[in-house]
């Protein structure tokens, strides 16, 4: 290959083992369209030699390249993010910089990302028609994106210029001296992550009015070219929103405003205040229960990694206060025996489908226990994969009620003979509402899957490699047999702690760096470890040992 001025004119790059040779200079998205008829969906990210890049990054050394879609998980949030930042250019310039105080992305519901505002202006069906028509104004333009590395102060100026406050103070926890910063035709912002090259990747998206906000509908990672109808969830939507709302009366809005108190010394009245506001929420539920007359089954349902088990004990002693007996039921204990157990595609048991249940016995231990009969409870061995009986007798009085946990809990399939009287429905999931900045948002998943890693590792000596590898699966289980049953719930707990990522931290941190470069789940676990490092640790001592977040760290008072 020729020279010029001691640099190459051109680079040899291997794509799906046949290498090629480009001239030097040429972006991987120019080289991802040569290769584009070959993959499903769209391309949104280049691996160069193990490391993701950017599709308006250039080739500089020889390589070998992969791809990435929108139907990959980092492509995916890769999509979300482009989505994002062409919303917020959207609406500055529909509205006005002087008229906004502040955007805020809150939270996920279903494939919806509730966006709020602040400031003198008032979110309408025709303001959001024209926020959506300038969003696909800039997409049918195809603008580009570009990032730029930016000293700090230079970095800080800016946002302090535009309102952005919340990454000011962001950039005081980070220890690099230079900002990257993404330009979008005049438009400036900060974005934890990856982007798409251009506006015009974004083909899919819709916009609505939702309560007070915005709504920006994104296709999922399943079916990144199909827009579903967006599906309200009002018991969700309340629930993240008194959690927002007590995020920001404790002065906790955001990671830098989590690590000031940390700074400050106000962590352990923060932590007092925050177990506190879960304590009256459960005792609220305990309160409801009493006052329905009848109800004998507490049906708690949740994600995996929400804390049901912890939940469950703090809500037997709340319901003690009333003079209930309560009783805890695992839906486990009623898995059929192995070698009936449903198998998924790929061979693997599939624990989590209602056919995995022997839901005909439970619901017949159930009725005889609601008749007043005396009723042997099975033990499910998970070491023979068979259902036991071990002398396991239960019969209610007039005072017992049994607490039932498992993930069917909501489905009224799997309490079918039941009647509606006597059952009292509880969704629980770890709600996180903290956001990195005003336009970064936590994903809820993102604090369980950390939880989950803790645990494993704690209690099964499960690699955090594993963990997130089988993730996909649980998320899967999630979608199928929790989440559209959610709605039906009676009460929701949220059982995300304002502080626990923090304390997380120190935990998750040496698992995730031990999956070495080249392995699939790299990826996730360098985003995971940059997430993580906005976060100050702390201290666990002096955590309550009733606190959720114990059921993962360890040291918990309740058996879990």
């Amino acid at each position: 290959m020729d020279r010029m001025n001691g640099k190459k004119e051109s680079y040899l790059v291997t794509v799906d083992g046949k290498t090629r040779e480009y001239p030097a200079g040429i972006t991987f998205g120019e080289i991802a369209r040569v290769y584009q008829k070959n993959y499903p969906h769209q391309i949104a990210l280049a691996v160069r030699n193990g490391k993701i890049r950017e599709l308006f990054k250039k080739v500089d050394k020889d390589c070998t390249i992969e791809f990435l879609t929108v139907s990959d998980d980092t492509g995916h949030k890769t999509y979300n993010r482009t989505a994002t930042i062409i919303l917020m250019k959207a609406i500055t310039e529909v509205v006005g910089a002087d008229k906004i105080d502040r955007i805020k992305m809150e939270f996920a519901i279903g494939n919806g990302y509730y966006c709020s505002k602040s400031g003198d202006f008032e979110v309408t069906d025709e303001l959001v028609e024209q926020v959506k028509a300038k969003m696909q104004e800039y997409i049918d333009k195809d603008l580009c994106i570009i990032k730029k590395s930016m000293p700090l102060d230079e970095a800080n100026a800016l946002f302090e210029t535009q309102k952005m406050t919340d990454k000011v103070s962001l950039f005081r926890y980070r220890g690099n001296s230079t900002v990257n910063v993404y330009n979008l035709d005049g438009y400036y912002d900060y974005f934890y992550g990856f982007m798409l090259p251009s506006t015009g990747y974004v083909k899919h998206f819709d916009l609505q009015k939702y309560k007070d906000g915005f709504m920006l509908i994104l296709p999922s990672m399943e079916n990144p070219t199909e827009l579903e109808a967006f599906q309200p969830s009002p018991k969700l939507y309340s629930c993240m929103q008194i959690a927002s709302g007590w995020g920001i009366k404790l002065g906790v809005d955001t990671v830098s405003d989590l690590n000031n108190q940390i700074m400050a010394g106000g962590f352990n009245e923060l932590v007092l205040v925050q177990e506190a506001l879960q304590e009256r929420r459960i005792s609220e539920i305990a309160s409801d229960i009493v006052s329905r007359n009848g109800v004998k089954f507490v049906m708690i349902a949740g994600p995996s990694s929400s804390g049901k088990t912890t939940f469950a004990h703090r809500l037997s002693v709340q319901l003690r206060t009333y003079g209930l007996v309560p009783h805890p039921i695992a839906v486990d204990d009623y898995f059929v025996d192995r070698e009936n157990t449903p198998k998924q595609p790929n061979g693997d048991y599939d624990f989590e489908c209602l056919e995995a249940i022997d839901i005909q016995q439970f619901n017949q231990d159930m009725c005889d226990l609601l008749e007043g009969k005396k009723v042997e409870l099975p033990t499910f061995n998970f070491v023979t994969g068979k259902r036991e009986y071990k002398g396991n007798y239960k019969q209610l009085g007039v005072d017992d009620v049994l607490v039932i946990e498992g993930i069917h809990g909501l489905n009224d399939k799997m309490s079918y003979a039941l009647p509606a009287e006597s059952k009292y429905k509880i969704y629980i999931s770890a709600l996180t509402t903290l956001n990195i900045d005003e336009h970064n948002r936590i994903p809820t998943t993102d604090g369980r899957l950390l939880r989950r890693m803790v645990r494993d590792a704690r209690t099964r000596g499960a690699t955090a490699k594993r963990t997130i590898q089988m993730w996909p699966s649980v998320r899967n289980g999630e979608t199928k047999n929790i989440f559209p049953f959610q709605e039906s719930a009676d009460a929701m707990f949220n059982s995300a702690l304002i502080y626990e990522l923090a304390v997380l931290k120190q935990f998750a941190e040496p698992l995730l760096y031990s999956i070495e470069p080249g392995e699939p789940e790299y990826f996730e676990a360098v985003r995971l470890l940059k997430f993580l490092s906005y976060f100050l640790g702390v201290s666990t001592e002096h955590l309550p040992n009733n606190s959720i977040v114990r059921e993962f760290i360890g040291g918990s008072c309740f058996k879990v």
